[in-house]
C-alpha cells in the first residue's frame, strides 16, 4: 500500500492557489482512475483505491499546510505505513513552471509542509516536485505560491496534472523512471515523424533534374510561313 500525499490548504479561499498544486493532482488522480468519494480522518481528507493490484489512499491534510505532518504521522500510524511507503506532491518553486521531478530524501528547501512532514516522520520518504516557477526575488515566495495560477498557466497546469495522473499506476509501484516518462508524454509529446508538415508541397528537384530541364530547349511554336520567313531574312 502508498500513502500519496498532496499538500495544499483547505477551504475555497485557497483552491486555486500555486501552494495547491498538490490538492490539484490528487483530485485529477481521484476522478481518473475511479477512487472514493472523498472523507474526513486522519485530520485531513482520503480517498481509496487501487492501481490494478496496487492499493493506495490518497491523503489532502486538512491541518493547513504548516503541520501537514500531523496528518501525514495520524494517517500512517492508522495504516501502519513506513517512511518508504509515503509519497508526496507539492509545489516547487525551484523548477520552472510544468517540470516535474520525482526524488526520495533530502531536505526540505524552506517548504513549510515538508518542514512539518519532515518533523514528524522524517525525510526518507519520496515526493513529486511539481514545478511552479520562482517569483524572482525571496520576499515574493509567499504572495505568489499563496495566489492563484494566471490564465496564462492553465495549459501547462492541466499537462502536468493529467500527466501526474496517467503515471500514477507507477508512482504506486515505485516504478519512479515509467511515472516520469509518463508525465512527459503529456507535458513534452514527442513530435510526428511522418513529415506531415508541408506535406502539400511538392518534392524540390535534384540536382540531375534540374540539370536536364535546364538544358532542354523550349519548344518551338512557330508556324510554317513564320520559318519560311526567317530563313529570308
Amino acid at each position: 500500500m502508498k500513502l500519496i500525499v498532496g499538500l495544499g490548504n483547505p477551504g475555497p479561499k485557497y483552491a486555486g492557489h500555486r501552494h495547491n498544486i498538490g490538492f490539484m493532482a490528487l483530485d485529477r488522480i481521484a476522478a481518473d482512475h475511479g477512487f472514493t468519494a472523498w472523507k474526513d480522518k486522519h485530520q485531513g481528507s482520503i480517498s481509496e483505491g487501487r492501481f490494478g493490484s496496487d492499493r493506495a489512499i490518497l491523503l489532502k491534510p486538512l491541518t493547513f499546510m504548516n503541520n501537514s505532518g500531523q496528518s501525514v504521522q495520524a494517517a500512517m500510524r492508522f495504516y501502519k505505513l513506513e517512511p518508504k511507503d509515503v509519497i508526496v506532491l507539492h509545489d516547487e518553486i525551484d523548477l520552472a513552471p510544468g517540470k516535474v521531478k520525482h526524488k526520495v530524501g533530502g531536505g526540505h528547501a524552506g517548504h513549510n509542509g515538508l518542514r512539518s512532514i519532515h518533523a514528524h516522520i522524517g525525510p526518507e520518504y519520496a515526493r513529486v516536485r511539481l514545478g511552479v516557477g520562482h517569483p524572482g526575488h525571496k520576499d515574493r515566495v509567499p504572495g505568489y505560491v499563496l495566489h492563484d495560477f494566471a490564465k496564462a498557466d492553465q495549459n501547462w497546469l492541466d499537462d502536468v496534472l493529467r500527466g501526474v495522473s496517467d503515471g500514477a499506476p507507477f508512482l504506486a509501484a515505485t516504478e519512479a523512471a515509467k511515472f516520469s516518462n509518463a508525465v512527459a508524454l503529456r507535458v513534452s509529446p514527442p513530435r510526428s515523424g511522418t513529415g506531415q508538415k508541408g506535406k502539400d508541397k511538392p518534392p524540390a528537384p535534384t540536382k540531375q533534374q534540374a540539370t536536364k530541364t535546364k538544358a532542354e530547349p523550349e519548344p518551338d511554336t512557330r508556324s510554317a510561313l513564320q520559318k519560311l520567313m526567317e530563313r529570308f531574312r
